[in-house]
């Protein structure tokens, strides 16, 4: 006879991290396929140009949502994961993050002139309203994850795809284009936003300036250190459509994001072992951190290398079958992108480890030098090569940031790869 409650009562005296772990890839996986299938759709439907626009249209909202977090986002999970003064912490960060909204928000009225694809697409004012909803969304986001909640946090990353993709299919089909695409953006983030306050036990508390003190000298760095991954991110994005068309941006980013299956295992980790690193960083066990990692890169390296060799026999196809002929004039630029996602397992991993083991300044260092030179080949490469020069600036920089975050990790901790899983 089946019974729910015996299933569940199995899972909960699973190993806390070995659950939170299956609970995080097993979300990763499922928004992984979705957004995959997603994407074909829409690159069928709309073609290569509408969603070209609509990855500008992220690209912005990421750079502007970076601004109105200013790290603070960051800070607050570990200082809340810390397990000290939880409420006071939560409440200055809700403070910070309304106020950096209304930065953000200046700045963005500011540069409209500049930002001639985002109006002539339409998608300015759903970018104004992202950004808005998004403070909701990540505070109680931050503030559910902070306290160990990861698998609701997962849940709720989950809902937000969901929700997304069920209102642009709907928007696309009945032809609105750019805006159905911003418009269903923006709904996923009320969606996500709501079902994780529910799970939100902290509340409002005082607060001085000792608070605001401790999560500053946190959030600066980690504010630096994201702006990085960020360049990593989105910087050929936007280079690609100031130099190029949005046709070339959508060809780039389908590309990328084709190569992107090598790394859900990293993503799932990534968000399993921030809380628990930092805590065992703050109690002293060092060999748990180590312990931990090793066994990270092993299981994500046993995604990541087969999807590479796969990809380099068979990427041409995927693009034609899976996005439709106009994509698989992307397949030189796929074949330089998915050695990209090996360094990636590395990069991401050990920079998240820098910060959780409260060495943001590390993790800065070695990302700043990789933004310079990602920004310098990225400017050189792409009027001449285009999105195979793009591809070409990211491959050398990621490797180069993996290279430098391990140096830097190795220095608090041995840094190794299990040899078995």
């Amino acid at each position: 006879m089946f019974r729910p409650s015996a299933y569940v009562g199995r899972v909960m005296r699973i190993d806390p991290v070995r659950r939170q772990s299956v609970i995080s890839l097993g979300s990763t996986l499922a928004l992984t396929a979705i957004g995959f299938l997603s994407t074909m759709f829409f690159a069928h439907t709309v073609g290569p140009a509408i969603l070209g626009a609509y990855f500008l249209f992220v690209a912005y909202y990421s750079v502007f949502n970076l601004i109105g977090d200013g790290g603070f986002g960051g800070a607050a999970v570990k200082r809340i994961s810390e397990g000290v003064d939880q409420n006071a912490y939560f409440t200055a960060f809700v403070f910070l993050r309304v106020m950096l909204l209304v930065a953000s928000v200046g700045l963005l009225l500011l540069l409209r002139p500049l930002l001639v694809d985002l109006t002539a697409s339409g998608a300015f004012p759903w970018l104004l309203a992202a950004l808005v909803v998004s403070v909701f969304t990540n505070v109680a986001a931050n503030g559910v994850y902070g306290t160990g909640k990861v698998g609701i946090n997962q849940i709720g990353n989950l809902i937000d795809t969901l929700v997304r993709i069920i209102i642009q299919v709907i928007a696309v089909i009945l032809g609105y284009g750019i805006a159905g695409l911003a418009g269903g953006f923006v709904a996923g983030l009320i969606a996500c936003g709501l079902f994780t306050f529910r799970f939100l036990d902290l509340s409002p508390a005082p607060f001085g300036l000792p608070h605001l003190r401790s999560l500053f000298s946190f959030s600066v760095w980690t504010f630096l250190s994201s702006s990085g991954y960020l360049v990593f991110s989105y910087a050929d994005t936007i280079m690609i459509g100031y130099f190029m068309t949005d046709v070339d941006v959508g060809i780039y980013r389908v590309a990328l994001q084709l190569t992107s299956i090598a790394t859900f295992v990293t993503l799932a980790l990534h968000t399993t072992l921030f809380p628990k690193i930092s805590y065992w960083g703050k109690q002293g066990e060092l060999s748990q951190v180590e312990h931990a990692i090793a066994r990270g890169f092993t299981y994500s390296l046993l995604l990541a290398v087969p999807v590479v060799f796969g990809g380099w026999l068979l990427g041409e196809r995927l693009l034609y079958f899976f996005y439709g002929a106009a994509f698989s004039v992307g397949a030189g630029a796929l074949a330089i992108l998915l050695p990209v996602q090996i360094a990636h397992v590395f990069m991401f991993l050990q920079t998240m480890s820098l910060n959780a083991l409260n060495r943001p300044q590390d993790s800065f260092r070695v990302t700043a030098i990789a933004v310079c030179a990602n920004i310098l080949l990225n400017l050189g490469l792409i009027p001449l090569y285009g999105i195979t020069g793009a591809a070409m600036a990211t491959l050398i920089t990621m490797a180069l940031n993996a290279t430098l975050a391990g140096r830097s990790l190795s220095r608090c901790i041995r840094v190794r790869v299990e040899s078995r899983p």
